[in-house]
């Protein structure tokens, strides 16, 4: 999971279970940001995946670049993990 999305998802309020994905995660560094290797169920990564849909800007958020991109590149990679679109 990019840093980014890690970065958001730590300020908002998660089931229990994504809490301890989180914050079991491992952080790598990766040029100026990090990534965040996340050992979870693939339920897990959707349900984290759809609670960083503010980063698209919507819902009164604007819309950073950098974080919707992030948010692309884990959403292809749990698409990848679960091989649903």
């Amino acid at each position: 999971m990019p840093g980014k999305v890690a970065d958001f998802l730590r300020t908002t309020e998660l089931e229990p279970a994504e809490r301890t994905a989180l914050n079991q995660g491992v952080a790598v560094r990766r040029g100026q940001g990090y990534t965040l290797r996340v050992t979870a169920a693939p339920a897990v990564h959707r349900q984290l995946l759809t609670r960083c849909q503010p980063l698209d800007g919507t819902h009164g958020f604007p819309a950073v670049p950098a974080q919707r991109k992030a948010r692309r590149e884990y959403e292809n990679r749990v698409s990848a993990l679960t091989g649903r679109p």
